[in-house]
């Protein structure tokens, strides 16, 4: 930290007294699961207030529409499209710079890393989507829901993670970091596949000459930020007008930034944008996502909502399926010999580590709202993904915090 020598009183060098009030709020800002309490905080106040006479107020708020127009291209959108398509974008851009860097030179760099959480993350991804099935298989408007229990809320299941402290292995939070961000890895790879609308193939085909324009300027070996960002900015609305969903846009813009540089590895450009990005997604994005798509009346049949096979089919996916997806695998695969466990991690360890992963908080709203547009899939959606996340939360934090290490040879 620099040095205050302007402060006055006190040694010349000592940092002025923040108020209690600023104080507690660095050190809250400092917590691995500071990221998952604020996630928390913002969806129970969207239900508080879908719940409150600010209802209606909340509804226009969301439905409120503005944006520039240039020509005939208009940008029109509502509030709320704006957080999905616009906020979230920058979300993506976020995973997509973790997943890159992972996969160039951290935890998902060679085969042998990516063997356990990768397998897992496949069985965690594939039998929620059975289960979810399973609840809806009479109802097959609702079988395009099919994706929403697959992925795990990074900022949530680490943070719950976080709270038990040294009590988890450095191992098991590797694992579950790498799950997730392959979990996040395979949800974007099925919103291209299976969420996208009718294609204009000229707003395609410019999206397409942007991405070899980040491509040429990352061999040039140009470093600024500036001119991804412009660049990116067009492919973005490219992709906005193509019917491609515009979050994927981030993902791509994230890959072409240049992670490998002759100088010290903090100057990478993706390093630097990774670590100034951090905060605001967490802190910023995130919240504002949660609270915009979170609120569901529960008076006059809204609890009653969970009950029906959509609702169930999310929480079931998501504290049923993915625990179960992720164990079977792991099971099976020590079993056959392919991986084995992380070191000093228990099998107790591993089943806390694997309900965690049906903490699908943020993803799974987001994967829905892409599935569900009419609004009477909204309570079922929302209360299904809310009852599988806290469920997960609870029950992987009471696993890991009676679990029994493992036994250091």
């Amino acid at each position: 930290m620099p040095s205050d020598h302007g402060s006055g009183g006190g040694s010349g060098g000592t940092p002025p007294t923040l108020p209690l009030p600023l104080q507690a709020l660095r050190e809250f800002l400092k917590l691995e699961s500071a990221g998952g309490i604020l996630l928390l905080a913002a969806a129970a106040l969207a239900l508080v207030i879908s719940n409150s006479p600010l209802a209606s107020q909340y509804e226009q708020l969301l439905a409120l529409h503005f944006g520039p127009a240039l020509g005939p291209v208009s940008l029109d959108k509502s509030l709320l499209h704006w957080i999905n398509d616009g906020l979230m974008a920058v979300f993506f851009f976020l995973v997509g710079l973790e997943i890159k860097r992972e996969v160039v030179e951290g935890e998902l760099s060679s085969a042998r890393q990516v063997a356990l959480p990768g397998l897992c993350a496949l069985g965690g991804m594939a039998v929620p989507a059975l289960v979810f099935l399973a609840f809806n298989w009479t109802v097959p408007e609702n079988h395009a829901g099919w994706a929403i229990p697959a992925a795990t809320d990074i900022a949530f299941a680490m943070g719950v993670m976080a709270l038990l402290g040294n009590r988890v292995p450095e191992g098991l939070k590797i694992f579950l970091l790498a799950l997730a961000i392959i979990d996040d890895l395979g949800a974007i790879v099925i919103i291209a596949i299976f969420y996208t609308a009718d294609l204009s193939l000229l707003s395609l085909g410019l999206a397409a000459i942007g991405i070899v324009g980040l491509i040429l300027l990352n061999r040039i070996g140009v470093l600024r930020l500036t001119p991804y960002v412009l660049v990116g900015v067009f492919i973005w609305v490219c992709v906005l007008k193509s019917g491609v969903h515009a979050t994927l846009a981030g993902v791509a813009i994230a890959f072409a930034i240049p992670l490998k540089v002759a100088g010290p590895r903090e100057q990478a450009p993706l390093r630097r944008c990774e670590h100034a990005l951090h905060p605001w997604v967490t802190f910023g994005i995130m919240p504002v996502f949660a609270f915009a798509n979170a609120g569901v009346a529960l008076g006059g049949g809204g609890l009653q909502a969970l009950m029906q096979p959509l609702g169930l089919g999310v929480a079931g996916g998501l504290f049923i399926g993915k625990q179960l997806g992720v164990m079977l695998v792991a099971v099976l695969g020590a079993a056959l010999g392919l991986f084995r466990l992380p070191d000093r991690v228990s099998w107790a360890q591993m089943y806390g580590a694997s309900v965690l992963t049906g903490i699908g908080f943020t993803m799974s709203l987001f994967i829905g709202t892409l599935a569900f547009a009419g609004p009477e899939a909204a309570a079922p959606l929302r209360l299904g993904v809310i009852a599988g996340s806290l469920l997960s939360a609870v029950l992987g934090y009471v696993v890991l915090r009676l679990a029994p290490a493992s036994r250091v040879d």
